[in-house]
């Protein structure tokens, strides 16, 4: 299991683990948990909007919400388009989901689970991966439909908050509607709610917060290994001259040290290409009901990664040099 070989890598990429916590802890038995003093303006505009629909046509792309892997009204739903990941996890107690889209998707998102035959005001949990407006952008909407208590990471929070890019601040047409985050999130710590317990591991670099979600699901009478993975290409980051944040090229580092020997069953991220959606669910729809399961997956995956970062530095590296 993912989580047993997490447990056993080096102390430099491990933080201290705290007992499993309820989602019910209230900020003040936590002081992690303090309330914002203040959460910033929505400063998303609708011209910059229009221009990331124009330019990421695929991430407005529909795709039928469908289940991954999970016994009939359990496990893990897609809800999101062709080229945007988003997760539901229906409970008996109220509902999980993982990551929110663009900044005009909590709409799309809540319409998806609709159609599952859920009620989207009954999603108590919100989970983010990483604090960038197309993965954190519809999170707000959720928020405010469902009362739900969005956790997330401290080196995330800021962003989340902020609706900022971090580094980027003054780039507005990265922007997303702030959310305020109820509950910090920290390395190897727990998410329990409704019979689902998830696993936060802090994977930075790609955020400073970036984080990768681990949970269990049944089906047919076996129990399966789902990864949510948050992200470690270098996108619009800056690696040097000056770092989009201090210490990320060490961050990254250590994410690809951390993750270069896991194998979960099922992986999963929140660009759907990442992990082949569209040629697994054909596969799922002609009668494969384990499409989705290949734990060599995800270190194919890293380790094509790994090699861009390499790639990405150098560029940048040799770009900055005098």
């Amino acid at each position: 299991m993912l989580t047993k070989r997490f447990l056993a890598l080096p102390l430099l990429s491990l933080a201290a683990c705290a007992p499993s916590p309820n989602i019910a802890k209230t900020a003040t038995e936590d002081p992690r948990n303090a309330p914002s003093e203040t959460i910033a303006t929505n400063k998303v505009s609708a011209e910059n909007l229009a221009k990331w629909r124009r330019d990421n046509p695929s991430w407005y792309a529909a795709v039928e919400p469908f289940r991954i892997i999970g016994e009939k009204g359990a496990g893990v739903y897609y809800v999101g388009t062709e080229g945007l990941g988003m997760f539901f996890i229906p409970t008996k107690d109220g509902h999980i989901v993982i990551d929110g889209g663009m900044p005009d998707q909590g709409p799309m998102v809540a319409d998806a689970i609709a159609r599952l035959g859920y009620d989207p005001k009954e999603i108590k949990v919100l989970l983010n991966s990483h604090a960038h407006l197309d993965h954190s952008g519809g999170l707000a909407d959720l928020k405010a439909l469902s009362g739900a208590q969005m956790i997330a990471s401290a080196g995330d929070r800021s962003a989340l908050e902020g609706g900022f890019y971090l580094g980027s601040e003054d780039e507005d047409f990265l922007n997303a509607p702030p959310v305020k985050v109820d509950r910090i999130i920290a390395d190897g710590e727990t998410v329990s709610h409704g019979g689902v317990t998830l696993t936060a591991h802090i994977t930075p670099g790609h955020t400073r917060g970036c984080t990768s979600w681990t949970m269990n699901s049944r089906q047919d009478g076996k129990t399966y290994e789902v990864l949510f993975f948050c992200s470690a290409t270098v996108a619009a980051n800056r690696l040097v001259n000056p770092p989009q944040y201090e210490g990320i090229v060490e961050d990254y580092h250590k994410t690809f040290d951390k993750t270069r020997d896991w194998k979960p069953d099922v992986f999963l991220a929140n660009h759907p290409g990442f992990f082949g959606l569209a040629r697994k669910r054909e596969k799922q729809k002609a009668g494969d009901a384990l499409a989705f399961v290949d734990d060599q997956a995800f270190g194919k995956f890293i380790t094509t990664i790994e090699g861009w970062f390499k790639d990405g530095l150098r560029k940048q590296t040799e770009a900055a040099a005098p």
